[in-house]
């Protein structure tokens, strides 16, 4: 990745507050877990809670343990949705970094052609015709 990309990235990750839902998605994680281990009289260590709480927002569901309990229910759906919406988040992000690269690119292109209006008389011909192309182009 390029530094301007890097850059790009990093703004977008400023802008959008990414990093902290992320934080905040992995911390109610272990939370949950540790809510699970609690509640679940089925699950015994703290890394079979973990386990259920990765199975149940991946929705893989093995079925190696299943919440019995409300509070285990209300925990795991509460859990799946903020799941969602942090996916959802980190899609868009890097939907918006995309956007971000287009944009710059083009007010690259469109900075250079206006140079380039302003110093018509000291281009070569050949740059004359390829300008006038692409005129012709965005004309169409």
């Amino acid at each position: 990745m390029s530094y301007k990309k890097l850059k790009i990235f990093l703004q977008v990750l400023k802008n959008t507050f990414l990093w902290n839902a992320i934080i905040g998605y992995f911390i109610f994680f272990l939370i949950s877990a540790g809510i699970i281990l609690f509640a679940e009289p089925t699950v015994t260590k703290y890394g079979d809670a973990l386990w259920y709480c990765f199975v149940s927002c991946t929705t893989i569901g093995f079925g190696d343990f299943a919440a019995a309990v409300l509070v285990g229910r209300v925990v795991t759906v509460i859990l799946y949705i903020y799941t969602i919406l942090v996916l959802a988040l980190i899609t868009a992000v890097f939907t918006q970094f995309f956007f971000e690269i287009a944009k710059a690119r083009r007010n690259e292109s469109t900075a250079l052609l206006q140079y380039e209006l302003e110093h018509l008389s000291e281009l070569p011909k050949e740059r004359l015709d390829e300008i006038s192309e692409k005129i012709r182009k965005l004309l169409r």
